[in-house]
């Protein structure tokens, strides 16, 4: 990628006439049955022979089934290729978990509502309408489908070139298909003026966000600043008694009856209206805070390490293994890493400052904010209480202001200015301070 240019998504909602989503289809259907078969391929040679296939093994395979069967050679051979890539990587990424001793998950036959497939080469072409809004898709074997949708600004930049589309098959609550155009653009974002305070959050559980916002500087050359707080919505919470029901009236069903499809249907719609619902409060959140903001700053997060299981192994087992999944449960339930994404895609469109402390070496949640002071604390602390200066507040709160802090050194420093610094900081962030 080409210096200064950022990547972004922009979906579309197809609109194809009834011989274009019978062809859509069955193109579909190919990619699946392709990779299908080429997953088999890879199952029976390690079976019968002890060989692992690659993906030039298999593209050779390719060009023999297109120079035989008519078909196949009607689709598009980059596409083709793309679909053997697919496989390809998620066999790599078997073996590498198996050599790191972790979950293998082996490849799976995946139906066709978990199969989107990705048209290159000269396959398709996309044009879109004045400002990025709406466009036509022309599909090789397909035809011209109407697009309808609009990128965000940043996206719709003069110059922009889109780089790959892929294609997204779903249902709707009536069993409908559903067709989507999702584009990969390499473009230059199109700078507004961003707000100008500076400020920084502490994720969470109990209060989804707790902002510290910087006011200036204080006695001694301390940060000052104001804490604001964003309550948690509990999605699940809110939604659990209904889901269970659903889930239960699909467990109850037969498999393979119409009262299953319906009972899946069902439960399927109740669990993307809680996703949708997220994601609009999450991106209004994210926009609003980066209307107002220069700087956003918060600490580096892994989700993975924070949900990981406590059910340990036979030899070991783990304690209070409930606990922590509810734990868990309510950590994915907030989506922490779409919510940073989000926040670090419109901060970049916006021309705002979006840093990440690193959690390690600075270690938030266990500094005092007034003296620097360093003393671990379980997750049940919920109040900062320092031993050495005596400073007392909230501990999502105290953490937010050691990374505004955090910050705005670093700030200072890429611009070349004198550093914030708090005069009543010792050891190591002292030093760091400059």
């Amino acid at each position: 990628m080409a210096e200064g240019k950022l990547l972004r998504k922009v979906t579309y909602r197809l609109s194809p006439s009834r011989t274009q989503a019978t062809a859509l289809l069955a193109l579909l259907v190919h990619h699946q049955q392709l990779y299908h078969a080429g997953l088999e391929q890879r199952i029976d040679a390690y079976r019968r022979r002890g060989v692992s296939l690659s993906y030039e093994d298999q593209c050779r395979e390719l060009t023999a089934l297109r120079a035989d069967i008519p078909a196949w050679a009607g689709a598009n051979c980059s596409s083709q290729q793309i679909t053997l890539r697919r496989l390809d990587k998620a066999m790599k990424a078997f073996f590498r978990r198996v050599a790191k001793g972790q979950a293998a998950g082996f490849p799976r036959f995946k139906a066709l509502t978990r199969f989107p497939f990705k048209s290159h080469g000269d396959g398709w072409r996309f044009t879109p309408g004045t400002g990025w809004q709406h466009g036509k898709l022309r599909l090789q074997g397909i035809g011209v489908i109407k697009a309808r949708g609009q990128a965000r600004p940043g996206s719709a930049a003069a110059g922009a070139v889109i780089k790959s589309c892929e294609l997204m098959h779903s249902e709707d609550a009536n069993g409908k298909a559903v067709w989507h155009l999702s584009l990969t653009i390499e473009c230059v974002a199109i700078r507004r003026e961003a707000g100008v305070s500076a400020r920084a959050f502490d994720w969470g559980v109990d209060s989804f966000l707790t902002t510290a916002v910087y006011t200036g500087a204080g006695t001694a050359g301390a940060i000052a600043s104001e804490s604001e707080t964003d309550a948690n919505p509990r999605w699940y919470q809110s939604e659990k008694d209904r889901l269970t029901g659903l889930q239960q009236a699909v467990s109850r069903t037969k498999r393979g009856s119409n009262s299953r499809r319906k009972a899946v249907r069902r439960f399927a719609r109740a669990k993307a209206r809680a996703a949708r619902r997220r994601h609009d409060w999450q991106h209004k959140l994210s926009a609003s805070m980066v209307a107002v903001s220069a700087v956003i700053a918060t600490e580096q997060l892994s989700v993975k390490n924070m949900t990981r299981s406590a059910t340990g192994t036979a030899e070991a087992p783990g304690k209070r293994v409930q606990q922590k999944a509810g734990l868990n449960r309510e950590i994915l339930d907030t989506a922490p890493s779409a919510f940073l994404a989000k926040v670090r895609t419109k901060a970049e469109d916006a021309g705002c400052v979006y840093l990440q402390a690193p959690t390690r070496t600075l270690k938030p949640s266990q500094t005092c904010p007034a003296c620097g002071a360093v003393k671990r604390k379980s997750l049940s602390d919920r109040v900062h209480v320092c031993a050495a200066c005596g400073h007392t507040e909230p501990r999502d709160a105290a953490a937010a202001r050691v990374i505004l802090a955090w910050a705005l050194r670093a700030v200072a420093r890429v611009d070349g200015k004198r550093p914030v610094r708090d005069e009543r900081m010792t050891g190591p962030e002292r030093a760091e301070a400059g």
